[in-house]
């Protein structure tokens, strides 16, 4: 009986190829555009996720600005500079040594100032636009930095203020596209000298924008030639901080010591709002990680319009071949076909529609996920999930059947008489 159904289905809906692949198109485009978004959110997602393991575990941030959740603007609190009101200057070197002390902030293990700015880089003729992160030797304790060649700068450098930079892997590539061992080599970042020292392997996704693409070099040089700020006060500026806890377990500790430390040296009253903002790589990454989830949420959604759209012409359709088959379901019915049998047949044709849309969509959303992909030079990785597939063709195959009801009822219902005398 079932393999009889699918034979009279497949044979109504070949009867007219053409009207049958345009019906199942709104089907096809609402599936194909749920399965590539989808993809590609999960693609996102893993690639956040990817960033902020290779970043470490135990990495407490604290950011030099406070966002205002009441006009969603940012603000830099007690140190702004006249004029330049959205400018990071609420971290000062001051409050870095207070990090550091041990009596204050006994759960940390590492404090670590960062300075990071856009600069133009040049190699001999070759120029490039990469990141420049000034920080201190001791940053390497963050997180495994695992040279190719050469080391990372001894203390005394940092100390010195020593021109001398340790390339990331995607701005070694870009810096010296031949290869070969850089150590000794002279790079210009904008208009300061430089040496290079050493040379990071691929840490994260190994693209531009990633972590690779950073080039390093001591915070007193960062400082000092390449942001030589201060704040309204006339202290040097520390831009972000990096802490790392002694145990992932003490993550908490560390925030809430830290807190204390900077709101007592920024006089802020009891009641008062933090012109900084502290958080653990752990919320930064659910944070961006629930963003990023329901804009791919939102997105699917409105991809689904198309699904609606989709069910209307099955409906459509549907009425159509109710209309141009009556005679057929006259006799059927006059041979002794049941109601059921009739409302059965037309709404396994509607789910049949339904289905081979859905399977087509799916191989279109792959295909153009994975596309999207390969654009992006390995930035990040499409996942089609098998449950993001089996739930798109399942829903495709019930559009199928509820727009395919009123078309199946009303076949059922045709009196046999009336039906063999249409003409």
């Amino acid at each position: 009986m079932l393999f009889e159904t699918l034979r009279v289905a497949l044979r109504a809906i070949t009867a007219n190829k053409l009207r049958s692949a345009l019906t199942t198109l709104g089907i096809v485009i609402g599936v194909m555009s749920v399965i590539s978004l989808v993809a590609m959110g999960s693609g996102v997602q893993q690639l956040i996720t990817r960033q902020f393991e290779a970043q470490g575990t135990n990495l407490v941030f604290v950011i030099p600005m406070a966002i205002n959740t009441k006009g969603g603007e940012a603000r830099s609190g007690a140190f702004n500079t006249p004029g330049n009101r959205n400018f990071m200057t609420s971290i000062t070197e001051n409050d870095v040594i207070a990090l550091r002390d041990r009596n204050k902030v006994p759960d940390a293990r590492l404090v670590v100032p960062t300075i990071r700015v856009n600069s133009k880089v040049y190699a001999g003729l070759i120029k490039t636009q990469t990141s420049v992160r000034g920080t201190t030797y001791d940053f390497p304790g963050l997180q495994e930095q695992k040279l190719v060649y050469g080391a990372w700068w001894e203390p005394t450098s940092d100390e010195a203020g020593a021109r001398v930079a340790v390339l990331g892997n995607v701005a070694y590539r870009k810096l010296f596209p031949g290869g070969g061992d850089p150590t000794g080599a002279d790079i210009r970042i904008d208009s300061t000298q430089f040496k290079v020292v050493g040379v990071v392997a691929q840490r994260s996704s190994g693209t531009e924008g990633s972590d690779d693409d950073v080039i390093s070099v001591p915070f007193a040089t960062a400082r000092d030639r390449l942001q030589p700020l201060r704040n309204a006060r006339g202290e040097r500026l520390a831009g972000f901080v990096l802490i790392e806890a002694e145990t992932p377990e003490r993550i908490p500790a560390v925030i809430a010591q830290a807190t204390e430390v900077l709101r007592q040296r920024h006089n802020i009253e009891f009641n008062g709002e933090d012109d900084f903002s502290i958080a653990s790589s752990q919320d930064i990454q659910g944070t961006f990680s629930s963003v990023t989830g329901i804009v791919t949420i939102f997105l699917a959604v409105v991809a689904g319009i198309s699904l609606f759209v989709g069910g209307i012409g099955i409906m459509n359709i549907m009425l159509v071949s109710v209309t141009e088959r009556t005679r057929e379901i006259g006799l059927r019915k006059a041979i002794g076909a049941k109601r059921g049998v009739i409302l059965v047949q037309f709404l396994f044709e509607a789910a049949l529609i339904g289905l081979l849309g859905g399977l087509t969509g799916v191989a279109l959303g792959w295909a153009v996920a994975t596309l999207v992909a390969v654009a992006s030079n390995g930035l990040f990785q499409s996942i089609v999930s098998i449950d993001s597939v089996l739930i798109a063709v399942g829903f495709s195959a019930l559009v199928g059947v509820v727009f395919g009801v009123y078309p199946a009822w009303r076949a059922a219902g045709l009196n046999p008489i009336d039906a063999l005398r249409y003409e």
